[in-house]
């Protein structure tokens, strides 16, 4: 039994809607995604910086490993 013109239509319009609920579920992951490497990207600037500010005080020797003038 082959379909008629009206079935056929009314299942491609079936389909349709599926694909356009599935790109709308799609597009809100990439969405939240999109949100979350940006806070990240931020994030990690901000490690960055704190890291580079932190750096040359790191660098500095211990009272305790310096040696006194005397020696």
């Amino acid at each position: 039994m082959s379909e008629t013109s009206d079935e056929r239509i009314i299942n491609l319009e079936i389909k349709q809607a599926f694909v356009e609920r599935g790109l709308e579920e799609l597009d809100a992951v990439v969405r939240g995604l999109n949100l979350e490497v940006e806070r990240l990207r931020k994030e990690v600037s901000r490690l960055q910086r704190q890291l580079s500010e932190e750096a040359p005080g790191a660098m500095r020797p211990r009272l305790e490993d310096e040696v006194p003038p005397h020696y």
